[in-house]
């Protein structure tokens, strides 16, 4: 008999987690706590019982598998129930690598994991790979058993996805960073990192492992590692990436040293450069060719919604950074500007110090408008580093007021430094909601 599985979220993971085990013949049960009319999915596929407003133990009966979505906490009951009872409890990510023939490249950190992830992908398809590149940002891995065979799957994974691998195992895997973010969800920042590093758990000796070493957080986790280890950072290095007169340098145990051109670039700001030293050195290990990677940086555009430039009006430029969803992305994009900033951040808390965000806007913003939930924390952060900040009820509000006090020389930015469901459904429609603001100002 068919194996029968419980998924837990019905959202864009779970969705596609039932749809693929469905049609691999299992018998698949999926469960939403929000009820139909919020869920909007519209009919389940042939196969799938879709129980919604259902978050009870009572899910369990029956069931041989557990596989919850990315959003469901680890401590939610029905998963802590599936414990209890033995049944074990697999992420999307653990599920589609056991069933995928072809090798994994796996990259997380706190920010920068989309844009890293592209930029591979990129360069792994232009060196004539058939290349599946999704996870985290956009199409999830087990959506890859759905298509022609790939010779390599190249996946954004977030801390979430990582809480219930056992044998996830990439060939090449990438720590970007680790920085305050999601310690709404994990106790603790240790907690955190240590789950982030879950990625290289199942990797043996052959496989490798790519550490930034400017980031202490992450460098610390190297003594534990089975994998190869190779670094980037910043500063020349007898290994690994680093930058040099202003390219890219990379150096590998037996081979002679390879320079990637920045000039042609369209990645702007500091943290483009970290993500590209990143993406040059897993591109390499995953078997991209130099040139297929030099291709890659100089073809890629950036990602919405990232740093975006939306509009400059009478000498002021307004960029869009609503995906820096923590105060370690907001401080990175903050650091990307030399000239006097109009900050507008604030959304929902998650957990970490707005410290290091003050310290960043000292004497870089010139005025700050804060919005939502967590407005008033933001606030009083900003005042310690004695940054002008008015709060404001909404993201419009706040692209009103920037307007009106912005000079011409300014850069009106948005990096919010906060997750956005307090007002929008995520970041993207928060930057959507910007971009739509700053085209309706007069």
């Amino acid at each position: 008999m068919a194996e029968r599985v419980l998924v837990v979220g019905y959202g864009r993971t779970g969705q596609a987690v039932a749809r693929v085990l469905a049609a691999r013949g299992m018998r698949v049960r999926a469960a939403d706590a929000r009820d139909g009319a919020a869920l909007g999915a519209g009919a389940p596929p042939p196969g799938v019982e879709l129980c919604t407003g259902a978050d009870g133990p009572e899910l369990l009966d029956g069931v041989d598998l557990v596989v919850p979505s990315p959003g469901v906490p680890g401590r939610a009951p029905v998963l802590l129930e599936a414990v209890r009872r033995r049944i074990p409890v697999r992420s999307e990510i653990e599920v589609a690598a056991r069933a995928l023939a072809c090798p994994i490249v796996g990259i997380t950190g706190t920010n920068g994991k989309s844009t890293t992830t592209t930029l591979v992908g990129l360069a792994l398809g232009n060196a004539g790979r058939r290349v599946f590149t999704g996870g985290n940002l956009g199409t999830p891995l087990i959506a890859a058993l759905e298509a022609p065979a790939y010779d390599v799957c190249v996946a954004e994974v977030s801390s979430f996805q990582l809480e219930w691998v056992e044998t996830f195992r990439p060939r090449v895997a990438c720590l970007l960073n680790v920085t305050d973010d999601h310690l709404d969800r994990h106790p603790t920042f240790v907690e955190y990192r240590d789950t982030k590093a879950r990625l290289f758990a199942a990797q043996v000796a052959d496989d490798w492992a790519v550490l930034n070493r400017d980031d202490p957080a992450v460098i610390e986790v190297a003594p534990r590692l089975r994998a190869r280890i190779v670094t980037f950072g910043t500063t020349p290095h007898p290994s690994g990436t680093s930058i040099e007169d202003g390219a890219v340098v990379l150096r590998l145990e037996g081979a002679p040293a390879e320079r990637y051109d920045l000039s042609r670039t369209r990645l702007t700001g500091r943290h483009n450069v970290d993500n590209i030293l990143a993406a040059v050195a897993t591109a390499r290990l995953a078997g991209a060719s130099p040139t297929a990677v030099q291709q890659a940086i100089d073809g890629m555009t950036p990602l919405a919604h990232r740093l975006t430039l939306v509009a400059e009006r009478r000498g002021v430029r307004w960029y869009d950074d609503s995906k820096a969803t923590n105060v370690g992305a907001a401080v990175r994009s903050l650091e990307s500007f030399d000239g006097h900033v109009v900050l507008l951040a604030g959304g929902v808390d998650k957990g970490g110090s707005y410290t290091p965000l003050a310290t960043a806007a000292r004497g870089r913003v010139r005025r700050a408008f804060v919005f939502g939930t967590a407005r008033d924390q933001i606030a009083a952060a900003l005042a310690t580093a004695g940054v002008p900040v008015d709060a404001v009820a909404t993201l419009a509000a706040a692209v009103a007021a920037s307007n009106a006090c912005a000079e011409p020389g300014d850069t009106v930015l948005l990096a919010p430094a906060c997750s956005s469901f307090d007002q929008f459904t995520d970041y993207a429609e928060r930057g959507r909601a910007f971009a739509a603001a700053v085209e309706a100002l007069e």
